[in-house]
């Protein structure tokens, strides 16, 4: 009865993320937030510097998965909210981890589409040295799963309007992005500027990357890849009561 109940949680977190990449992908608010954000963030910020190729490739790996798997919960279900589809699905014979998980695959899925293209345009046809190919897709994978969940933390938040919750998302995601590694380098910040650093989740999956695709990196890049399960796990936990208080509250 156990495993029973296991493979019919696995199979509706998986048709909550199939019916959400066939009904989302392709809406404004996706296209906008999660994949043409930070194309435009990592040019804005790196025109004009002195980086290799490879040393960008990695930055913008990093600010993919960051931002377009933060942005999948909080864009789609506000949307869900407004069509009546997500008060369904909350009262569906199907548990609120199973539908946050299928929701944290949703973001998974998108960021991980999205960063295949610049890597693989970096590497077959710019010719950019990938050192590390079999981490970098574990790179991708385990920073678009930490980074999907901690956008459901701010997809809680009651309401219908995907603009209110993206600006305290931003809010918090922009500072994240700026006291971790991925413009300066750890090992040339301050002591506590890196003290900083070590609170952004970004940190982790930026160095992971590094080593990847340079072979280099601040921290072990086992550690790198051990955070980035615990920090999935740390989000979904805050995620999970915030959506539990809002479905006992009605809202």
């Amino acid at each position: 009865m156990m495993w029973k109940r296991i493979k019919d949680e696995i199979s509706q977190a998986w048709t909550v993320a199939v019916k959400d990449v066939r009904v989302y992908y392709l809406t404004p608010p996706m296209i906008m937030f999660g994949l043409m954000l930070p194309f435009f963030l990592f040019f804005s910020f790196s025109i004009k510097r002195e980086i290799g190729l490879e040393t960008g490739l990695a930055r913008l790996l990093a600010l993919t998965t960051f931002f377009t798997a933060s942005s999948a919960g909080p864009v789609i279900i506000p949307m869900e909210r407004r069509t009546g589809t997500y008060d369904r699905l909350m009262v569906a014979p199907m548990s609120l981890v199973t539908l946050l998980v299928g929701k944290t695959l949703v973001g998974t899925f998108f960021a991980s589409a999205v960063a295949l293209v610049p890597m693989l345009i970096g590497w077959l046809l710019l010719g950019a040295t990938l050192l590390n190919l079999p981490l970098l897709l574990a790179a991708i994978l385990l920073s678009s799963l930490a980074f999907s969940a901690f956008g459901l933390v701010f997809a809680s938040i009651p309401t219908r309007s995907v603009g209110n919750i993206m600006m305290p998302s931003t809010l918090v995601r922009w500072p994240l992005m700026f006291i971790s590694g991925i413009f300066i380098p750890l090992a040339d910040m301050a002591p506590w500027a890196r003290l900083a650093a070590y609170i952004s989740p970004l940190t982790y999956a930026q160095d992971l990357f590094n080593h990847a695709v340079l072979n280099q990196g601040f921290f072990s890049s086992w550690l790198d890849a051990a955070l980035l399960p615990i920090l999935l796990v740390l989000f979904l936990v805050p995620a999970y009561w915030l959506h539990q208080r809002s479905r006992v509250l009605g809202v």
